[in-house]
C-alpha cells in the first residue's frame, strides 16, 4: 500500500469537507477508523499527515476538489452511494454529447440564489448529457445596468464554489463587431430599420403605427446605421428596430429596439470605456450569441417568455434554427433579500450596518456561503425544485434541513458557553476528559486536563443541581463550586443527569457569534474550548447543544456566523 498516497487522498477529502482546511488529527482518525490494519503504523501516519495536510491546505478549494475527483474517485464512491440525489426530468430533444446550455449573468452585481437556479440547472443538464455549459457575461447596457468590473470575477468565484463547470467563456461587450454585422444583414433582408422619430416612436407603436422611415429602402437604412456608428446621432435620436407585427397584442413586441445609442463618455463601460456608442439590446445580442455558440437548450425564468417571442423574429429572418426554450418560475428564499438593486441601496444608504454583498443576511450566493450553507445543499435544493413553470418560495427551514443533514456528517463538535457562570472544581485529583471531535470518529479526540481548583464555565441555565460534564464525570453545583460525585455513567442515566458542555477558563477562546435575524445582526459574546484554535476561516462546526456555525475570522477573538440549529 502506498501510504503517502493514501494519506494525501484522505487529507484532500477532509479539506474539501471543511472548506479547504484539513486537520492532521481528523485525517489520521479517518484512516485508522477505516483501515484498522494500519494502527501499527500510527506514528508513521501521524508524521505523514502533519506534512501532507500542510501541503494540501495551501491549495485553493477548487483545486483540492478537482484532484480528489480525478485522482481519488474511490473516496467519493461511498458518499455517492449513500446520497440519493434528486433527478431532473429528461431534456426535450437532447442528444448525448451534443447538448449545449448557457448561463448568462449580467455582471452588474454578484449573483443570488435565484440567479443560481438557471446556472445549476444548465450545468446539471450539460453534465447529464455529457455536453457543454457556456458562461456568457451579458454586459451591453452600460447606462441602466452598469457592469461592475469586479463582478465578472466574483460571479465566476461563486459559480466555482457551487460546483458549476463551464467549457467556454464569453463577454458580450468584446463581441460588438459581430452584432453590428448581424444588424447590417437584418437591414439588408428588410427585417430591421433605422427609426429617427425619437420619443414619438413609442406613441406611434402604441397606436399600431411606425416611424415613417420604416418604409425606406435598405440602402438608406444601411447609410443611417453607419452614421449612427460614426457618432452622427446622439442618445435617443436614432435606434435600430426589428420589424415585427404592428398589430401584435403586446405593444412591447411591436418593432422592438435591437440597437440604441449610449453616451459612453458619460456612462463608460468598465471593459471598453467609450470605444462604442451603439449598443445591442438584450434580445439582439442573445439571439446572435445563442445561434453562433450553437446553444441547443435555453433554461431561464418565465419572465423571459416575451423575450423568447421577440428573439424568434431574428431567427426567422436569418433562417436560423432556434434552441429549445424552457421557462421556469422565479425562485425566492423565504426571509432573505434577493433584489440586487435593493441590496446595493441598503449597503450604500446604511454605511457600517452591513458587511458587504456577502453579508449573511442577504440571499446572495456569497452571503449564503458566509452564513455556512454548503454548495451541495444549494444544488440539491434547486435540483429538487426542477423546472416547474410556477413561482416557488424555498423555505429557510427546508434549505436548513438539507444543509443540516450534510453538516451533521462533516462538522466537528466544539463546546461553547454563551452565558457563562464561573464554578471552581472540587475534586480529589487531576482528571482528563477525552472528547471526540465527531461522534462517528471516536478515535479522533482531544484531551482536556482539569485539576482541583480550576475554574470551569457553564451556561447559567446548566449551573444548578446535578449535572454530567461531557467527557469528565458527574458533579453537583454547590454555590460557586462544582463538587465531583463520581464518573458512573449508569448513575448519570438513572438520575437522568443532563450532559452539559463546559469550557475550562484558562484555556478558553473568546468568541463573537454573529446571528442574522432578518435585516438585523445580533452579536453574542461567548467562550469556546481551546480546540477551536485548531480550525481556520471557513471551517464549519457544531457548537454542542447550540447549533452550527462557520468561522468568519480568527485571532485573539474568533468571529463565527451562526448558520442554523
Amino acid at each position: 500500500m502506498d501510504l503517502e498516497k493514501l494519506v494525501r487522498g484522505y487529507a484532500l477529502k477532509n479539506a474539501v469537507k471543511h472548506g479547504g482546511k484539513a486537520r492532521a488529527g481528523s485525517v489520521m482518525g479517518m484512516i485508522l477508523g477505516e483501515h484498522p490494519e494500519l494502527r501499527s503504523r500510527a506514528r508513521e501516519i501521524a508524521r505523514l499527515a502533519s506534512r501532507i495536510v500542510e501541503e494540501v491546505n495551501k491549495l485553493p478549494l477548487d483545486r483540492q476538489r478537482r484532484i480528489l475527483e480525478e485522482e481519488y474517485p474511490e473516496l467519493l464512491e461511498e458518499r455517492a452511494k449513500k446520497e440519493e440525489r434528486p433527478r431532473l426530468p429528461p431534456l426535450p430533444g437532447a442528444l448525448e454529447g451534443r447538448v449545449r446550455t448557457r448561463f448568462a449573468p449580467n455582471p452588474d452585481f454578484v449573483i443570488h440564489i435565484g440567479n443560481a437556479r438557471p446556472a445549476i440547472l444548465s450545468d446539471e443538464y450539460a453534465k447529464i448529457y455529457k455536453g457543454t455549459l457556456i458562461l456568457r457575461f451579458e454586459d451591453t447596457d452600460p447606462r441602466t445596468k452598469t457592469p461592475l468590473r469586479e463582478a465578472y470575477d466574483l460571479i465566476k468565484e461563486d459559480l466555482k464554489w457551487l460546483g458549476v463547470e463551464w467549457g467556454e467563456e464569453h463577454i458580450q461587450s468584446l463581441r460588438m463587431d459581430i452584432y453590428y454585422d448581424v444588424a447590417r444583414r437584418l437591414i439588408e433582408r428588410g427585417c430591421a430599420y433605422i427609426d429617427t422619430c425619437g420619443q414619438d416612436a413609442r406613441e406611434l407603436l402604441r397606436r399600431g403605427k411606425a416611424c415613417p422611415t420604416r418604409s425606406n429602402p435598405p440602402e438608406w437604412h444601411l447609410e443611417e446605421f453607419d452614421k449612427m456608428l460614426a457618432g452622427g446621432y446622439g442618445e435617443g435620436e436614432a435606434v435600430v428596430r426589428v420589424k415585427t407585427d404592428l398589430s401584435h397584442p403586446n405593444p412591447s413586441v411591436r418593432d422592438w429596439v435591437a440597437l440604441r445609442i449610449i453616451d459612453t463618455n458619460r456612462h463608460p463601460h468598465p471593459l471598453t470605456g467609450s470605444k462604442y456608442i451603439v449598443w445591442p439590446t438584450y434580445n439582439l445580442a442573445v439571439s446572435v450569441d445563442d445561434h453562433i455558440m450553437e446553444v441547443t437548450h435555453v433554461l431561464r425564468a418565465k419572465e423571459h417568455q416575451v423575450n423568447t417571442e421577440k428573439q424568434l423574429y431574428v431567427y426567422k429572418c436569418m433562417g436560423w434554427e432556434p434552441p429549445v426554450f424552457i421557462h421556469f418560475g422565479r425562485l425566492k428564499l423565504e426571509g432573505f433579500i434577493m433584489s440586487k438593486s435593493y441590496i446595493r441601496r441598503l449597503i450604500e444608504e446604511n454605511p457600517g450596518k452591513f458587511l458587504g454583498y456577502d453579508d449573511p443576511r442577504f440571499g446572495t450566493i456569497s452571503g449564503l456561503r458566509r452564513r455556512g450553507i454548503l454548495p451541495e445543499a444549494i444544488r440539491e435544493a434547486i435540483i429538487s425544485l426542477g423546472v416547474k413553470p410556477g413561482d416557488v418560495t424555498l423555505s429557510w427551514a427546508n434549505l436548513a434541513a438539507i444543509n443540516r443533514k450534510m453538516l451533521d456528517n462533516m462538522a466537528d463538535r466544539i463546546m461553547y458557553v454563551h452565558d457563562p457562570e464561573r464554578l471552581a472544581v472540587d475534586q480529589p485529583q487531576c482528571m482528563e476528559a477525552t472528547i471526540p471531535r465527531h461522534p462517528e470518529r471516536p478515535q479522533d479526540s482531544r484531551v482536556i486536563r482539569v485539576c482541583p481548583g480550576d475554574v470551569v464555565l457553564l451556561n447559567r441555565g446548566d449551573a444548578r443541581g446535578e449535572v454530567r460534564l461531557m467527557g469528565l464525570g458527574n458533579y453537583r453545583v454547590d454555590g460557586g463550586r462544582l463538587v465531583y460525585t463520581g464518573d458512573s455513567l449508569e448513575y448519570a442515566r438513572s438520575k437522568r443527569l443532563p450532559i452539559v458542555q463546559w469550557v475550562k477558563e484558562t484555556d478558553s477562546v473568546r468568541v463573537k457569534l454573529l446571528k442574522p435575524q432578518g435585516l438585523e445582526l445580533e452579536v453574542e459574546e461567548g467562550l469556546a474550548e481551546a480546540a477551536l484554535r485548531g480550525y481556520g476561516v471557513d471551517s464549519r462546526l457544531q457548537l454542542i447543544r447550540y447549533g452550527f456555525a462557520r468561522i468568519d475570522s480568527v485571532g485573539e477573538e474568533y468571529t463565527l456566523v451562526y448558520t442554523h440549529d
